[in-house]
């Protein structure tokens, strides 16, 4: 599965388009496209902003105008050289984006131009056209702005499933959400508020508190001053019912040790890995000493249960996470969710736009858009 655009001379063999809208002009010849490119794993420096050749899409595909792409933590550890999915540099990162389709291949009948779309992919689409089957596209409810469409499918998608096909919450249960103020937390709290009486413990620097209680966060904590352990135990001496975990380390431990009888550990993440601009080898190994491991016989006696979620392993599931976008469509529609766009930024901040998520001064979601975006929208009020 890849998101890059064929070599021109590919596009030229090509079966002709099957019958059906039209696509604009120029849409199926050579061009060329800008593109943020990791040239090589390192500090923000790495990323690139390069021309690359477009061409039409093939077979199964449809070709889409990408105006907004989101800004995940799997592309801080990918700059790093620490993501083993990704494929050696120079590469196009991204995994997910939202668009026009402008150009629709060979047996393409569920897709037409002009649809609006938002994309995963497992890398390739910071640019300013993808070509990717058309599976690996979900239409846009109405709407919604470009900039919440890319905010959407990672971090949603992700805490939906953490939290209803792994966490199974319900009414009157608890949950400790790490990172709260970032993407996944931040949408894990509005989903929170989709199910009755649901008290939200987040973890956040201080300055994040103010908008996660006008969130719904219950008890935000300040993890930079405080053991988050020791607080949720003095608010709540038995503990919680699902912990969130993309930390790692002796924090899944700490989470592990945190559940309520019949709670439930869903580990999802290595933030703890990411301590600079550069992997670093010591944290690495300080994050594989503390790891956390149990067997099932030393399972059996605790009542809790630890999942692991990587929706990267799932990109072949389609009817899976189809059935997800639609759920989370829904709620869109009624009003029950709206991403949060921390701040968009253009190809050519992309250093900016990194330093911003890694420096966790986001609250919500970081966006790159191909074009310099207007100044009004670079920074939205908490």
């Amino acid at each position: 599965m890849s998101a890059e655009p064929a070599p021109a001379a590919a596009a030229a063999a090509a079966p002709e388009a099957a019958p059906g809208p039209k696509p604009p002009a120029g849409a199926n010849e050579a061009a060329e496209h800008r593109a943020v490119v990791l040239t090589g794993f390192g500090g923000y420096e790495k990323l690139k902003v390069q021309s690359r050749r477009s061409s039409g899409p093939g077979p199964g595909e449809v070709s889409v105008r990408v105006h907004a792409c989101g800004l995940n933590f799997s592309d801080l550890l990918a700059r790093q050289g620490v993501h083993d999915r990704l494929p050696p540099p120079p590469v196009c990162l991204g995994i997910e984006c939202a668009g026009v389709v402008r150009a629709v291949g060979d047996g393409v009948h569920d897709r037409q131009v002009g649809d609006k779309v938002m994309v995963l992919a497992k890398s390739g689409l910071w640019q300013e056209v993808v070509n990717v089957p058309t599976h690996q596209t979900f239409l846009m409810p109405a709407g919604m702005s470009f900039e919440e469409a890319a905010a959407l499918p990672i971090n949603y998608i992700t805490a939906y499933m953490i939290l209803f096909d792994f966490g199974n919450l319900r009414p009157n249960q608890s949950v400790l959400i790490h990172m709260a103020a970032g993407g996944v937390g931040t949408a894990a709290i509005q989903l929170c508020k989709t199910v009755e009486n649901v008290t939200i413990f987040g973890t956040a620097s201080a300055s994040k508190h103010d908008a996660l209680r006008s969130s719904g966060v219950a008890h935000p904590i300040d993890y930079r001053t405080m053991d988050y352990a020791e607080e949720v135990r003095k608010i709540s001496p038995k503990g919680v019912d699902i912990v969130l975990d993309p930390l790692g380390g002796s924090d899944t431990s700490k989470a592990f040790n945190l559940l309520k009888p019949m709670g439930k550990l869903i580990t999802y993440g290595v933030a703890n890995m990411l301590t600079g601009q550069k992997k670093s080898l010591v944290a690495m190994a300080k994050n594989w000493w503390n790891q956390f491991s149990i067997n099932a016989l030393q399972l059996l006696p605790h009542n809790k249960a630890v999942c692991g979620y990587y929706l990267g392993s799932l990109d072949e599931e389609f009817e899976l996470i189809g059935h997800v976008v639609s759920t989370l469509d829904r709620l869109y529609s009624q009003g029950k969710i709206k991403p949060k766009v921390d701040s968009v930024w253009s190809f050519d901040q992309v250093a900016d736009a990194m330093r911003q998520m890694q420096e966790k001064k986001n609250v919500g979601k970081v966006i790159l858009v191909p074009e310099a975006p207007k100044e009004e929208s670079k920074k939205e009020e908490n």
